[in-house]
Order: C-alpha cells, then sequence, then structure tokens
C-alpha cells in the first residue's frame, strides 16, 4: 500500500521508500526475519508450557468442587456444601452403577448440583446427564492431574471452514499423573467407575445389552418439535421391530417423552425412494460389470 500511494516508512534505524527496489528487497527480508523470530519465539513458549504441563504444574482451571491454590495446584472447595453434593454423585453411582440412574434420583429428589460460571463463581443448578458424566469421568476427582485431553481441529461444513476440537485416547494425552492432589475418590476407584461406564455403553466391544437390527434412518431423524435426535427402540421376540421415538429430554433430565412411531414403514419407504433413485445407474453398472467380464 505505501508503495502504490509513494509513503515514506521510517523505523529506529533508516528512512525506506518502497518504491525503490533496494529498499523494498530490505522491507521484504527484515519482515521475514521477524515473522521467523515470532514463530520461534512461540514454538517455544510451547514447549515450556507441555513442560510445565508434563511435571504437573500447569493449571489451566479447576473444575467444578475444586478451587486453585497459589501453589498451581488443586485443592477441594472450602464449601463443604459443594463437597458434600460431588460426594453424593459417586456414593449414588456406587449404588445405582449407571449414569442414568445416577441422575434420575437426583431429579426424583429435586436435588441441584453445582456448576461453575465463567468468572469462577458457583451456581446451583438443576442436574443433567453430562453434569453427572463429567464429574464421574474427569481425572481431577480421582487426585489425578491430567493434560491434553483435547486437540485442535479443523471443521468442514455447508460454510467456510472453522476451528474446533476434539477428544483424544488415553494414551496420546500430555500428561496423566495420579496423586498430585486430594480428590474426592482414590484413582484406583475412579478408573474403576470410568471401566464401568465404558462397559454400559451399548454395541460395539461394549457387553453391554446388544440391540439387534439395523435401522436406515439411525442418527438422521429429528424431532420436529424439540430438535432432538431421535432415538431407537427394537422390540419384538427377535428384536427386529424397531421404533422412533424422542426421548433424548426423558434420558437426560427426566422429562416427558416427546413423540413416537414404528420404523418398520418409514424404513421401507425410503428404501424404495432410494432404489428407485440409483436404479438406472445400477442397470448401467450391471451391464458394465457384464461387459468387463466377458473380455475377461
Amino acid at each position: 500500500m505505501c508503495c502504490v500511494v509513494d509513503t515514506l516508512l521510517v523505523d529506529d534505524e533508516a528512512i525506506y521508500a518502497p518504491r525503490q527496489g533496494n529498499d523494498r528487497l530490505l522491507l521484504g527480508l527484515k519482515g521475514s526475519l521477524n515473522e521467523y523470530e515470532l514463530d520461534l519465539l512461540r514454538q517455544r513458549s510451547l514447549a515450556a508450557r507441555e513442560q510445565k504441563a508434563r511435571r504437573g504444574e500447569l493449571v489451566i482451571s479447576a473444575p467444578v468442587g475444586f478451587v486453585k491454590s497459589d501453589e498451581q495446584k488443586l485443592e477441594k472447595d472450602p464449601d463443604r456444601r459443594v463437597q458434600e453434593a460431588i460426594a453424593l454423585i459417586f456414593a449414588k453411582f456406587a449404588e445405582l452403577t449407571t449414569v442414568r440412574q445416577t441422575l434420575l434420583w437426583f431429579l426424583e429428589h429435586g436435588l441441584e448440583l453445582p456448576a461453575c460460571r465463567p468468572n469462577g463463581d458457583i451456581v446451583w443448578k438443576r442436574p443433567c446427564y453430562a453434569t453427572g458424566y463429567r464429574v464421574l469421568t474427569n481425572p481431577a476427582y480421582g487426585g489425578t492431574y491430567a493434560y491434553g485431553k483435547t486437540g485442535a481441529i479443523t471443521l468442514y461444513g455447508n460454510s467456510a471452514a472453522r476451528p474446533g476440537t476434539r477428544r483424544k485416547a488415553r494414551k496420546d494425552w500430555l500428561a496423566l499423573r495420579p496423586g498430585t492432589h486430594e480428590g474426592y475418590v482414590a484413582w484406583e476407584r475412579a478408573e474403576t467407575i470410568r471401566q464401568m461406564i465404558s462397559d454400559n455403553r451399548q454395541g460395539g466391544e461394549h457387553p453391554g445389552a446388544i440391540k439387534h437390527g439395523d435401522a436406515l434412518l439411525a442418527g438422521i431423524l429429528r424431532c420436529r418439535r424439540c430438535g432432538q435426535k431421535l432415538t431407537l427402540r427394537y422390540t419384538g421376540s427377535r428384536h427386529d421391530i424397531l421404533r422412533y421415538s424422542c426421548s433424548r429430554g426423558w434420558m437426560d433430565n427426566g422429562e416427558p417423552r416427546c413423540i413416537a412411531f414404528g420404523g418398520l414403514r418409514v424404513d421401507d419407504a425410503i428404501a424404495a425412494e432410494i432404489l428407485r433413485v440409483v436404479e438406472p445407474a445400477a442397470v448401467e453398472a450391471a451391464k458394465q460389470a457384464q461387459r468387463q467380464t466377458l473380455k475377461a
């Protein structure tokens, strides 16, 4: 821009005329060196940050039930009500063995759980599934320092690319140091709870109750009333009769169910429409496969 409008550039060492080739070359070299120096400083800062995290000394924020001390350590919140609420979550999970049943117990008794505001203040809210899950699976409540559980990624969609985060596998965490502070349960107990929650999942390699049959629209349909994704339920003696229902609010917060309907006719109608659309291409693909077989 300075070259276009013929404006001089001045720093502590010299005066530059961007329209002159030598001055423009010198400005370009200085800019490249400054950019490299800034990148080098950033890399050194990140390396120092990671080394501090590996030592268990980098505490960014404290989860609910803890406060950050002056020595960069986690300490239990001095508020006894907060401590008792967190301890009650672990006690009821030990009794009921699932996150959802623990949540429903709190909802049934009208109990609230503490939550942290961005400024660090504690507020009491009606619990939801995510609240209990975070407390029961966070290593901090087992007296363990953990860092690097998430990583930055780039998300692509209908709009422009945007930054996002993803959860890493435990083996990829930057630091996991048990015994760094006082927890609400022992580390061995925290690991047992984490494994129990993992085993309670449905499908895959988890030993939970397996649902037989594959719905065509699983994870695609949403409720028109509340916008939540519809869940699946299989019935019948062979578990081959599927039913779509809006049960997310009931599962997470104990709210009334929204809608439900049988899925056989819906899936048959969608399957027929898909086959109608792809039929011309399928015929052409079959002819081409036959020609290739004859040539072979």
